[in-house]
């Protein structure tokens, strides 16, 4: 039996496959060249290994990992806010706030959505705090600070520093992503619903397609054909011009 009752099982699969689709370009195989697209930093790469005792192999298998997770932020923010693409009475547009919610007595609430509550620096917050005062200066509406993972469960007016001077307004508030799924369904767990039934959700997509699957990288195999010490072909991608560097 289906617990969501606020979205079918049917979009739900879609929504978290379309999900899934975002993760394309992290399942491909990582080369040396994309690996050091940013030129990767090996003073640090070796500094991670010896404080942390990790051979350099499996330090740069987590600089991998942190790679993919950077990109992958990006897929679960998708997962975030175009879920309310099938709830009623939401609405997620093109550009503007991430989502717009309509009340039954027709009052709308636009929300910004962050997945940490510690993600936006002060100026940031900022500019989406005066991007809500326009917006209320323009209707009668409320403006959120959705966040998915919250200090706790909480629907509370958002206090900020504008010019050194704290700023309220009761229409401007932070609201964890459990408080507003419970305003836009009336259901207070519907949240806690969707965590529970996505990991079976996921499980059943990923049988279904079996060329989801993660490529095998090359990094490490490139960096030994460069040179079999590692750590100095590291230090070659970043250094290969400089003095001293070029004897090695």
């Amino acid at each position: 039996m289906w617990e969501l009752d606020f979205i079918s099982r049917e979009d739900f699969k879609e929504h978290v496959a379309n999900t899934i689709k975002t993760y394309d370009n992290t399942l491909k195989s990582i080369d040396l060249k994309t690996f050091n697209s940013n030129i990767i930093d090996p003073i640090k790469l070796t500094f991670d290994s010896k404080v942390y005792r990790k051979d350099i192999e499996e330090v740069i298998e987590n600089e991998l990992v942190r790679q993919r997770d950077k990109t992958n932020t990006n897929a679960i923010g998708y997962f975030h806010q175009n879920l309310f693409k099938y709830i009623k009475n939401c609405e997620v547009p093109d550009v503007g706030f991430d989502v717009i919610f309509t009340r039954k007595d027709g009052s709308k609430v636009y929300v910004e959505m962050k997945n940490k509550h510690n993600t936006m620096n002060s100026s940031a917050a900022q500019k989406t705090y005066l991007k809500m005062t326009m917006q209320l200066l323009e209707e009668d509406c409320d403006c959120y600070l959705v966040e998915i993972i919250a200090k706790k469960s909480q629907n509370i007016i958002w206090s900020i520093s504008l010019d050194y001077q704290k700023t309220t307004n009761e229409h401007i508030r932070r609201v964890s992503i459990d408080k507003f799924y419970e305003e836009v369904t009336g259901n207070k767990n519907a949240f806690y619903l969707i965590c529970k039934n996505l990991p079976n959700i996921i499980d059943e997509i990923i049988s279904e397609n079996k060329e989801l699957s993660v490529e095998e990288d090359t990094v490490i195999s490139e960096l030994k054909q460069n040179n079999p010490d590692i750590l100095k072909s590291l230090y070659m991608l970043a250094f290969s011009t400089y003095e001293g560097f070029k004897e090695e």
